[in-house]
């Protein structure tokens, strides 16, 4: 599948000079996003992943599918005071500035295989800390899959240490 053709390009966005891929044309398309997630989830079975981890918002459309259809667990990863019960955080450096994601403490168990799921593989920041929370509560993250990945922008190489599948691979100018 050439998911390409599902991807809208929206120029200065959210900020003048940024190209921002939208991928709602993609999840718009009920073929092409039960094909798009089924391939992340032979992604997942291949790993042997009994976790799927995913950053909000954007992730977690593509996370819970793959959650649901694999027949795993689902950790959603928020911003901080969005989570009810205790949780640790880790602050991370975005393409466009600096945030901090949450985890409730309880959501990994020491051994879980994890896979964290995206939308986009950007600059990094947001699956590092991603893998950082697994990794501080005793998880193994196994692999990282994501819709597109930017090859012009340095993520690949800040998640050097972690298996990285994309089922897209371009410049952000798509």
């Amino acid at each position: 599948m050439d998911i390409s053709k599902y991807i809208a390009k929206i120029p200065n966005f959210p900020k003048k000079g940024i190209v921002f891929l939208d991928i709602t044309p993609l999840l718009q398309d009920k073929d092409a996003y039960d094909e798009a997630t089924n391939l992340l989830v032979d992604y997942v079975k291949e790993k042997k992943a009994n976790v799927i981890v995913s950053p909000e918002a954007r992730g977690f459309m593509v996370g819970c599918p793959v959650a649901t259809k694999a027949k795993l667990g689902f950790v959603p990863v928020r911003k901080p005071s969005k989570l009810p019960r205790e949780t640790i955080s880790e602050e991370y450096d975005l393409e466009y500035g600096s945030n901090t994601l949450s985890m409730h403490k309880d959501a990994i168990k020491k051994g879980d295989k994890v896979v964290i799921v995206d939308d986009l593989l950007a600059t990094g920041g947001t699956v590092l800390a991603c893998a950082k929370l697994v990794e501080r509560l005793g998880g193994e993250v196994v692999g990282c899959a994501f819709y597109i990945e930017l090859t012009d922008l340095p993520g690949r190489k800040l998640l050097e240490k972690y298996e990285i599948m994309s089922l897209l691979k371009c410049k952000e100018e798509l």
